[in-house]
């Protein structure tokens, strides 16, 4: 009983803290943020993956809420993650974050991004990470920023001991923060570069996964079935034309060994907090940046809508207040911008179009949008409810509407069916409401369609083997 009553009195703190603006600095939570690149929404074993040994993310699964429709919102270019990293750190939608057409004058205002904002609540900010293909502009208003990229470094920092590097750094911080008496919460912002390629981990990792045992998608599929509209990006040069099974079966096992090591290294921080007696007061947040296809459809990238493929992501948030279990609540990673501010008690500026998910968090919500929209450059569109999604292409003139409660891997398109074609017209209906709601001028139409059909040139089949 005593136990009981001391968790509850803890809660009962942590949520006057956090949704008060009369709380006292002692009392706001550390945010430890995890936010991996190119991390399917399936990428830990508690997340549905058998085969992946990861328990120290799991048992931040098992402790906290892990919101099964998390996504960024769309991409202007192939490096989906730029403006994903930049929405989840300005709050803003892909048409409207910096630089973007409907930007406006103020996005472009550093006061007004993330970092900044948690400072001024009375935090201290931290990153460590990549700089390539993110935000830069946003990750230098952190008070302390190192970058690691492992690009172009000698061979004591090379690619495989990036997640090494990405604790080791983290450990010096939190300690000069005991060192130096620092009595400000922590905002710590952590991005390591994988399991994006090229995967290499520690060869302790890499031998954990025999390639030739591991099982091929459901989805998995030689080409894809039409031209989506970017089907030689450079994620797609990857694997070979057509998709074989051995080099499918060899990459999953890379990346599997990157997402392993980056487990193994995230638990050395959690040890870290633990023994120091900072994680009781830590909320701790595991995301990605964008999905991964890794061979469903016949893909590899992230370039497209598929809920396996480019938009979707992993998020997952533990830590005191936080209901357990999970959300299917429709949510993007420009939530987390809201969301965070409210955790800190720090002031949301103008133009942040976030939906904060704390009532998610702390069981008195389910949900912060009834429909979600996704986008890639001019040539997909996407809109999903609790359970139909439809994806159109308007550049070949294409529709694609699955039944995701019996068909999650959207193997099925039911969109030229005929007992369909309400559905389908409903959904086109709502997905240009949401378009225009977030300054997406793309037609779903247009006057000359491409052909549908595609086969591989020949030139990037050869350059895909030799790569």
């Amino acid at each position: 009983m005593k136990a009981m009553f001391t968790n509850l009195l803890a809660l009962a703190t942590f949520l006057m803290a956090t949704h008060s603006g009369l709380a006292a600095r002692p009392t706001q939570p550390n945010i430890l943020h995890i936010h991996a690149d190119d991390h399917r929404p399936d990428g830990l074993r508690a997340l549905g993956n058998p085969l992946l040994v990861t328990p120290n993310l799991d048992a931040i699964v098992e402790q906290g809420m892990t919101f099964t429709r998390c996504y960024t919102m769309g991409s202007m270019s192939g490096a989906v993650c730029q403006p994903s990293r930049t929405m989840m750190l300005t709050g803003r939608s892909w048409k409207r974050i910096p630089g973007a057409p409907g930007a406006a004058a103020e996005a472009d205002d550093p006061a007004t991004f993330l970092p900044r904002v948690i400072a001024a609540a009375g935090y201290q900010t931290f990153h460590m990470g990549k700089t390539g293909n993110g935000f830069p502009t946003g990750t230098r208003e952190f008070e302390i920023n190192v970058v690691d990229d492992a690009r172009g470094r000698p061979p004591e920092n090379d690619r495989a001991h990036c997640c090494q590097r990405l604790a080791d750094r983290t450990i010096e911080f939190l300690k000069s923060r005991k060192a130096d008496q620092v009595d400000k919460p922590f905002y710590a912002y952590l991005a390591p570069p994988v399991p994006h390629d090229p995967r290499s981990a520690e060869p302790r990792f890499h031998d954990l996964y025999d390639a030739d045992k591991i099982p091929l998608s459901p989805a998995f599929l030689p080409l894809h079935p039409f031209n989506n509209g970017e089907m030689t990006v450079r994620d797609e040069k990857l694997a070979p034309w057509p998709r074989t099974p051995e080099d499918t079966k060899r990459q999953n096992a890379e990346y599997y060994a990157c997402v392993t090591g980056l487990d193994h290294h995230v638990g050395r921080i959690i040890a870290h907090l633990k023994q120091t007696g900072e994680w009781e007061n830590t909320i701790v947040v595991v995301s990605g940046d964008n999905g991964l296809s890794m061979g469903d459809h016949g893909l590899f990238g992230k370039q497209n809508l598929y809920e396996f493929g480019g938009m979707h992501v992993p998020l997952v948030i533990a830590g005191p207040g936080v209901t357990h279990g999970k959300s299917d609540a429709l949510v993007y990673l420009m939530d987390l911008f809201p969301t965070f501010a409210g955790l800190a008690d720090a002031e949301i500026p103008i133009g942040v179009e976030g939906k904060t998910i704390l009532p998610i968090l702390t069981g008195k919500e389910t949900k912060v949008r009834e429909v979600l929209y996704t986008a890639y450059k001019n040539c997909q569109r996407s809109v999903r409810d609790d359970r139909w999604k439809l994806i159109r292409y308007p550049l070949v003139d294409r529709t694609q509407l699955f039944d995701l409660n019996s068909d999650p891997l959207e193997l099925t398109n039911l969109a030229d069916r005929p007992e369909h074609a309400a559905k389908v017209a409903e959904l086109t209906a709502r997905l240009a409401e949401e378009m225009t709601s977030f300054a997406d001028n793309a037609p779903l139409e247009v006057a000359n369609p491409k052909p549908a059909k595609w086969s591989p040139p020949a030139t990037a089949r050869n350059r895909a083997r030799r790569g």
